[in-house]
């Protein structure tokens, strides 16, 4: 700028110089307004395709002048290109916030200062029913229409999380979120919503379990207590009193079950895996099994005055299994115990070992009374009982089953069960194929 000041007072000095020559003072004066006046109108074309220059989309790469001009159109370039990156470093940066936010498990609603949905993830959508663009600028009270989140949203302080159903609840499944607002900015806010069905589900489930197993001790206890104190306080003779001791022995046995049954639950939940190295001989397995079968049937028949049950075990197949020994007994015993226990005794039991394309399968089937339909997806449920009073009878824990599933779980395997009343029960134990071997390495 400097050095075009200069050009027009040189230019000014030259034509004044030249008009003195010509006619004096007056023709000096002329001749300098002249230079400036058409240097001014220069100064002013030039400005004029500077502007052109700065109003296009694109700017011209190669401006097509030279000195100053170009010194300033290279300079506003050079600033214009240094904006461009940092912008593109800012839109860089916020599509991958956007994006992180997005890949969230949990919700996020943006809000203006007037509770209007500005921006909201895909989480926070499937959670409260929304749609991304479509509910933009909505009052978020007047989309999540849950009597709860309208109080909580009504509060002034929201320190604390509220609990309310998700949009994806059935009567089969119900969901539970937790929402919680935060201020930001200018009197905006940032509502988070967290799916926690798993974590009340798991709560209900330890309120259930605690509930249960205080039943289910205190009702032996009970009967206990009470022959205690018939003894204590009443003269017997002694037939009566190896009576009450026989019934006191009964339910100490059932408490210890249920300890044991517990315990065996709390280590299948926090130990590792079944180990791969450890071989289970099939046949040394499954006689066991039939050893405790056969006395079991027989105690019944003997406490009930009837016929034992008809058992049937079918040939072993020469294999091994790999996996916990302790664990597969338990699992397979449960199998053949609970048949016996819900069979009316003289009823048939039959078991089996057979291989399909899934693994080898376990199967045991009774001509019992079968079971509903809508009892069979919670039979494997701790303390589930189809009749309670029969199993306390014959001395069920209602854990048998858990403890099972619990087992194929952990060896890849799995429990199935099929049955319909008034036509038995069957149920199945299925072994991958990479937990049996033909003979021991």
């Amino acid at each position: 700028m400097f050095s075009s000041i200069l050009e027009m007072l040189l230019v000014a000095g030259l034509a004044g110089t030249t008009g003195w020559f010509l006619g004096g003072a007056l023709g000096a004066f002329v001749g300098a307004l002249l230079a400036l006046v058409i240097h001014g109108a220069m100064l002013q074309w030039k400005l004029d395709r500077l502007e052109q220059w700065l109003s296009t989309p694109v700017l011209h790469p190669d401006p097509p002048w030279t000195g100053v001009w170009r010194e300033i159109a290279e300079r506003v370039q050079r600033l214009l290109r240094q904006q461009q990156r940092l912008a593109a470093v800012h839109q860089k940066q916020l599509q991958d916030f956007l994006l992180a936010i997005q890949a969230s498990p949990n919700g996020v609603v943006l809000l203006d200062d007037e509770a209007r949905i500005e921006w909201c993830n895909d989480t926070a959508a499937a959670h409260l029913g929304l749609d991304a663009q479509r509910d933009r600028q909505q009052h978020i009270v007047h989309l999540v229409r849950d009597p709860v989140f309208a109080r909580y949203f009504a509060q002034d302080n929201h320190a604390s999380e509220a609990v309310i159903e998700g949009r994806v609840s059935s009567a089969m499944n119900l969901q539970k979120l937790s929402v919680q607002l935060h201020a930001y900015g200018e009197g905006r806010s940032l509502l988070l919503t967290r799916d926690i069905t798993a974590v009340a589900q798991a709560d209900a489930m330890r309120r259930d379990f605690v509930a249960n197993v205080s039943h289910e001790i205190r009702t032996p206890l009970t009967v206990l207590s009470g022959f205690v104190e018939t003894l204590q306080s009443i003269p017997l003779e002694k037939d009566e009193t190896q009576h009450y001791l026989q019934l006191m022995s009964a339910q100490s046995d059932r408490i210890q079950s249920l300890v044991a049954d517990l315990l065996m639950l709390s280590q299948l939940e926090g130990s590792q895996l079944p180990s791969t190295q450890e071989k289970v001989s099939l046949a040394a397995l499954m006689l066991q099994v039939t050893t405790e079968g056969q006395a079991f049937s027989e105690w019944m028949a003997n406490k009930a005055e009837g016929p034992v049950h008809q058992l049937e075990f079918a040939p072993v197949p020469d294999v091994y299994l790999l996996g916990a020994r302790s664990e597969l007994l338990s699992a397979v015993s449960n199998l053949v115990s609970n048949a016996i226990r819900y069979t009316p005794l003289g009823g048939g039991i039959q078991t089996q070992w057979s291989s399909t394309p899934e693994g080898l399968m376990f199967t045991v089937k009774d001509s019992g009374p079968g079971i509903a339909a809508e009892h069979l997806p919670r039979l494997a449920e701790r303390f589930y009982r189809v009749d309670r009073s029969r199993s306390r009878e014959t001395g069920g824990t209602g854990l048998g089953l858990a403890i099972t599933k619990h087992v194929m779980q952990r060896h890849g395997g799995e429990l199935r069960i099929q049955s319909e009343l008034g036509k038995g029960s069957t149920f199945m134990l299925l072994m991958p194929l990479s937990r049996v071997i033909t003979q021991q390495g």
